[in-house]
């Protein structure tokens, strides 16, 4: 179940995050609450999956495949261009998040 919860909590900042440019700076409303509200709902998911999921491992993946997955989103809806350097660093950021994970058993 905590991952499940994790794994909310991530599609839930990638929606908020990819909303922000809809925002034009936070001068339109609707897409400014729903950006909020994104956000509100991803840490309070990420709160509770931190019950039973240790933080650096738990923060790590939520960070990691938010950055990928809203990389990818730009990349794919707002035509923003991904270059080699910009691939090496999502994968780097995947393979840290896949170390972070092999820590060892208590």
């Amino acid at each position: 179940m905590p991952y499940v919860l994790l794994g909310l909590a991530i599609a839930s900042e990638v929606c908020a995050t990819s909303l922000l440019k809809l925002t034009d700076g936070f001068s339109r409303l609707w897409p400014s609450l729903a950006v909020a509200a994104g956000y509100v709902l991803s840490f309070a998911l990420l709160g509770r999956a931190l019950k039973h999921l240790p933080v650096s491992v738990a923060y790590a993946v939520w960070s990691g495949a938010g950055t990928a997955a809203v990389a990818a989103i730009g990349a794919v809806f707002f035509g923003e261009p991904l270059g080699r350097p910009q691939w090496c660093g999502i994968v780097l950021v995947i393979a840290g998040v896949v170390l972070l994970n092999l820590r060892p058993a208590h």
